[in-house]
């Protein structure tokens, strides 16, 4: 039987790297890059591939920068409003906040070893945000938008955070990062009614084909 509708998690454009800025939220300061150059790119030819997709009944994002400027592009093209909503903000990671992956691993030689055997470190973050808790202020607020928006397809602007923080436990995968999706990725559920199954992970066509999506 097919689904209803589709929810559509899709993560922000590349970001700036080099960039310093915080926003202060209600976890405490959270690091606000925009995107960098190849980042815009992205978020350009995202957009070309949703102006192809059926129109969604409502477009929700982080407010986060570079969430926001990865979905403007389509926005501004089909003259959609975006919603913006606190609780789909990334993962709040404490004294790692600003601080590169690199000087975050060699803070800790644990940390490496971890990584390299493909386990999960950002619950070890000090002050972080706990896991349990990031995953319940995802989940409550995904499922109040699909609760607000009943008939027609979702699109959620949002972090690699916060999508496994909504797929892992459709999947009854335990930890927090258990894949790692690429910039402008699209990952989709199927909605129907109160159930939920997991259709695509990582989409990510309209870069590495983006002739596909040609007007």
């Amino acid at each position: 039987m097919s689904a209803s509708r589709i929810l559509f998690l899709i993560r922000h454009g590349r970001s700036d790297q080099a960039s310093n800025d915080l926003v202060d939220t209600p976890r405490g300061p959270q690091w606000d890059p925009s995107l960098d150059q190849a980042g815009r790119e992205q978020a350009g030819l995202l957009a070309r591939r949703l102006a192809l997709m059926e129109r969604p009944a409502a477009v929700y994002s982080s407010p986060l920068r570079r969430a926001r400027e990865t979905i403007a592009p389509f926005a501004d093209a089909s003259g959609i409003e975006v919603a913006y909503h606190d609780d789909l903000m990334e993962a709040h990671i404490g004294r790692w906040e600003n601080v590169s992956f690199e000087d975050i691993l060699a803070s800790d030689p644990e940390l490496l070893h971890l990584v390299r055997t493909q386990r999960a470190i950002w619950h070890r973050a000090p002050g972080g945000e706990a896991v349990e808790a990031f995953r319940k202020r995802v989940h409550d607020a995904i499922e109040s938008i699909l609760e607000r928006h009943a008939v027609g397809d979702v699109f959620v602007v949002a972090h690699g955070g916060v999508i496994n923080a909504y797929l892992g436990p459709l999947l009854l995968v335990e930890n927090e990062m258990f894949f790692l999706p690429e910039n402008t990725s699209l990952n989709s559920v199927e909605i129907d009614g109160s159930g939920r199954r997991v259709r695509f992970l990582n989409d990510v066509l309209h870069l590495s084909e983006p002739q596909l999506f040609e007007p």
